[in-house]
């Protein structure tokens, strides 16, 4: 029986096919995509190679969510990667997961988003940047990031069914305001001499190290396509719909990402874009004209709501996943009557509030970018791992293309960590840091937590 905080079994709002897809859509849909064009720009010239980036991002982001469907429909339950680890390796691995996750992996990002609303707030209202008082260096920008989070944790904490037509209705609004601005970049944009058919030089740079270190910021403006994976004891039908819902939300995103780069790259030079991180200001500004450009930098504050809110959402989750099966954790556990994770929410809330208020917590990104993806090879793996020990298991849904499909996300997500071990040596250890962390966590909650309840079949 589910513990709540009346004593009785609660009954949680189920979260349906559209429900799921928003928020694995919003999850997906944040900063990435409308800053990191102009740093791929500085190495990477060849239209073709660049819309070939996000083409093949989405495409490992595919991968993935194919993989994770068929682990969802053998084992339905909430949690993600924490569940997925513990099941198919040991408990301590799913905890360094869920360890990772519930910290770094959701906190982190959701501050992230919301210092990004704050400063696009900016571009329309500057006088958001002065400081909150003489004796403090916080500004209303940042008092506008804290009650944001703030009225969204108030929303997801009342009830799931709230949360859930809010999470639907603001991320059908951020959808409808790309593809208009993609349209309307299509018809209003005037064309800029660059190509986007294959030649020869588009496949010389397709190959180049240049492009393998893109793909890498690439991967994190996809991360959150195995957003739905977190809330999968709460879906309708989960061993039907959450493959749906992952292949779904991601294959819009994917579609959604190439089209929003061609427009920025068909209708703004090169030039102007080259080594800026605004880059959706800027590329609105040369279409619309500075007054439309700014007003576009408060709508894409408004649409990183729908990333805040969906972070909120999936993230505790994990946390009362984990104080389910951890006796020393079985505090965070608990649900309200209405079944929302309170619990495991105001903890996320607090630490996405820590990370707003110390904003130089950025450096923190680099090195979980590490961890998450390790965590996430090791998830995909597992599907091998599980076919191999449990061929027998029922398997509703089975990966499409298997086993191509999770050997290319082996390949592709295994060449990126070998990269940032190479390439990015101390965040690697400092992740690994965490990691450790971690285990002396979890075996400080064996030790001297009550005994665990037994390992639950898989079937």
């Amino acid at each position: 029986m589910r513990p709540t905080f009346a004593g009785v079994q609660a009954q949680p709002h189920r979260i349906n096919f559209r429900t799921g897809a928003a928020i694995v859509i919003a999850n997906m849909v944040g900063t990435g995509v409308f800053t990191s064009l102009g740093f791929q720009i500085m190495g990477i010239q060849s239209g073709f190679a660049l819309l070939m980036l996000w083409a093949v991002g989405g495409l490992i982001a595919l991968c993935g969510a194919v993989c994770y469907g068929e682990l969802a429909a053998a084992m339905p339950r909430s949690g993600g990667e924490y569940h997925y680890l513990s099941q198919i390796y040991h408990p301590a691995l799913g905890f360094l997961s869920g360890w990772v996750s519930a910290t770094v992996g959701f906190a982190a990002p959701t501050a992230l988003a919301a210092l990004a609303l704050a400063q696009y707030a900016q571009s329309v209202w500057p006088a958001l940047a002065a400081p909150l008082g003489a004796s403090t260096s916080y500004t209303w920008g940042t008092g506008l990031a804290v009650t944001v989070v703030l009225a969204l944790a108030l929303v997801h904490g009342r009830s799931t069914r709230a949360g859930s037509r809010l999470q639907v209705i603001i991320t059908a609004l951020k959808v409808g305001v790309l593809v208009a601005f993609i349209g309307a970049g299509l018809v209003l944009g005037e064309s800029q001499p660059i190509h986007f058919g294959p030649d020869a030089a588009g496949w010389r740079a397709l190959l180049s190290p240049t492009f393998a270190v893109s793909l890498v910021y690439v991967s994190y403006a996809y991360s959150g396509w195995n957003a739905a994976a977190y809330l999968t004891g709460e879906i309708e039908n989960p061993r039907r719909n959450l493959s749906r819902i992952l292949l779904t939300g991601t294959a819009i995103v994917l579609l959604l990402y190439v089209g929003l780069n061609y427009v920025f790259l068909r209708a703004t030079p090169l030039g102007v874009l080259k080594g800026q991180v605004e880059v959706g200001y800027l590329a609105a500004s040369w279409l619309f004209g500075p007054v439309a450009g700014r007003f576009t930098g408060g709508v894409i504050a408004a649409l990183l709501v729908s990333t805040i809110s969906a972070m909120v959402f999936a993230g505790p989750r994990i946390v009362q996943a984990m104080g389910e099966d951890l006796p020393a954790l079985r505090w965070l556990a608990g649900r309200s009557p209405a079944g929302v994770p309170v619990r495991a929410l105001l903890l996320q809330v607090a630490l996405t509030l820590v990370f707003i208020l110390k904003p130089d917590f950025k450096a923190v990104l680099v090195y979980a970018g590490f961890v998450l993806n390790l965590f996430t090879f090791l998830t995909v793996l597992g599907v091998f791992v599980l076919r191999w020990r449990q061929p027998e298991l029922p398997r509703p849904y089975r990966a499409w293309g298997y086993p191509l499909t999770p050997l290319l996300f082996l390949a592709l997500s295994g060449w990126t960590l070998v990269f940032i071990i190479r390439d990015k040596p101390s965040e690697s250890l400092y992740g690994l840091y965490t990691v450790a962390a971690g285990l002396l966590v979890y075996f400080a909650t064996q030790k001297f937590g009550p005994a665990a309840p037994p390992k639950l079949p898989l079937r």
